[in-house]
């Protein structure tokens, strides 16, 4: 590319529009040069046509590193407009930055309706009365009933905790913080910091099999037979090997897909702990730690109420089963879609994130259910937009989208079922393709002998 980029040369800024420059010190570089400032130890962006030195500001970086070191030495303005304020945003030039613009003129941004409120009361309620029926009540259906209760208070706080992590739920940034690890860390175990970090890399790097976490879950589904070359996970930063058990557990995936989806919340207990313990940056780690272990005391005391081993487990397990229900609904959105390797471009943040993602087709009246999932599109393409209004502003992205030739799939929740369940039985039968051999064990050559 031959186009020149004006660059600010104040790489400690707070926002990527301040200016500190003027014209007598702006420097002109092409962007041929500035993709070779991709590191983490010499970072450069472009946002707007300005290039910005944001190196010393990675580890300050609200959204994390992530966001920035996917897009590193790129033109991020998509990006960073779907993510930040429309006070940040300048004139655009593309229909997208117009909608933006138009949304944030709307206050579509800023009205976030009574769905934080409705969302956490229903979780209170949720969590009080499973609570209450393990403590006051001697039946085992009853204890039955407290464990599927207390599994849909997780998944309540699982949409707090989606959309807190996108926008303020709260009218103050310290209250939605109060809400994030109390119904994130504290109700449900599950670490928000790492949630965010997660969250955030999914987001910017939609369906890539190497930089997006959501589609990395070796050795135990894999959504396309690029995984049977080993990739290197950017965000996991290690290989994916494709070894005789990955193949294993592959092979039947379609098969072990829902069992798996009840148990998937040990996962992020696990990654919610390793994140915590390790040596990277999370802000207001000893918030996290405390919620985490008020977590790990009262559930296990709840448990341990219950009057023998068999209603302990039957308890847990339906809590886990309950919660895989929103398990599921995370992979409908992105399994059956688009995939590649590679890391996210700057330019093409519309294509990627329609290509990446499927609505679920459903009335008004169950949104309840899904959470905001069911705009997907939607919500990729603007994910500060509150969920009240996702509904709103669908049939402007429909028509934004066929305008410009870009994918926006939307299918009822069993047709999505289907395509997830199409997609992972393909991976398996490619992956039973002794074409592409790797050393085999006893057990699979047990599974596998016919005659």
């Amino acid at each position: 590319m031959t186009s020149h980029l004006e660059r600010n040369p104040n790489p400690k800024m707070t926002s990527p529009h301040s200016e500190s420059s003027t014209k007598s010190n702006r420097v002109f570089i092409t962007s041929s040069e500035l993709s070779q400032h991709n590191t983490a130890s010499d970072l450069w962006i472009c946002v707007q046509g300005k290039v910005y030195d944001v190196t010393h500001w990675l580890k300050s970086h609200p959204g994390g590193d992530l966001p920035l070191l996917n897009l590193a030495g790129q033109d991020a303005t998509d990006a960073f407009v779907a993510y930040h304020p429309g006070s940040a945003v300048s004139e655009v030039s593309t229909d997208y930055r117009r909608l933006v613009n138009e949304f944030a003129r709307l206050g579509l941004f800023d009205r976030k309706g009574h769905s934080a409120a409705l969302t956490l009361a229903f979780m209170a309620l949720l969590f009080a009365t499973s609570v209450r029926l393990v403590l006051c009540y001697q039946s085992w259906a009853v204890h039955l009933l407290a464990g599927f209760l207390m599994g849909f208070s997780w998944i309540q706080s699982g949409w707090v905790g989606h959309d807190s992590g996108h926008y303020n739920v709260m009218p103050s940034r310290r209250f939605n913080r109060l809400v994030q690890v109390v119904s994130g860390n504290c109700i449900a175990g599950i670490s928000i910091g790492w949630w965010k970090r997660n969250h955030n890399a999914h987001h910017i790097a939609c369906n890539s099999l190497d930089f997006d976490p959501d589609l990395q879950h070796m050795p135990f589904f894999a959504v396309s037979s690029k995984f049977f070359n080993s990739i290197t996970s950017f965000y996991y930063d290690r290989k994916l090997v494709f070894d005789p058990l990955s193949r294993f557990c592959i092979s039947y995936q379609h098969w072990t897909f829902y069992p798996v989806m009840c148990v998937a919340r040990v996962n992020l207990f696990a990654q919610s702990f390793l994140l915590l313990l390790s040596s990277r940056v999370v802000s207001d780690r000893w918030q996290e730690l405390v919620g985490i272990s008020v977590f790990w005391i009262w559930y296990p005391l709840v448990v341990s109420v219950l009057p023998n081993w068999g209603e302990r487990v039957m308890f847990v397990l339906a809590s886990f089963a309950i919660t895989g229900i929103q398990h599921v609904q995370f992979c409908l959105n992105h399994f059956s879609c688009d995939v590649y390797v590679g890391p996210p471009r700057g330019d093409d943040w519309s294509e990627k994130q329609t290509a990446g993602t499927v609505n679920i087709t459903c009335p008004s009246w169950m949104d309840w259910f899904h959470g905001g999932l069911q705009f997907q599109v939607e919500h990729h393409l603007f994910p500060r937009l509150p969920r009240c209004n996702l509904r709103r502003v669908s049939p402007i992205v429909q028509q934004y989208c066929k305008k410009h030739n870009l994918t926006y799939k939307s299918v009822g929740f069993l047709d999505a079922n289907r395509k997830t369940l199409e997609v992972l039985r393909n991976a398996a039968m490619q992956a039973r393709d002794l074409a592409n051999p790797v050393p085999k064990n006893l057990v699979w050559e047990a599974v596998n002998t016919h005659g």
